[in-house]
């Protein structure tokens, strides 16, 4: 029979390991929306600024 300790231990460094993994994918997510968001706007600037005139 194994450890009850030790299977929390294993349980819980799975569960921060997934809890990692998920904040990862998130900051990625919300870098890459906050990019787009940052290339629209400045082409729109841009865009502004040449063809306003």
């Amino acid at each position: 029979m194994s450890d009850p300790g030790s299977d929390t231990k294993q349980r819980n460094q799975q569960i921060a390991d997934n809890e990692s993994a998920r904040q990862t994918a998130s900051a990625v997510r919300v870098s890459g929306f906050a990019i787009a968001a940052t290339v629209l706007i400045a082409l729109a600037a841009f865009g502004w600024i040449f063809f306003g005139r």
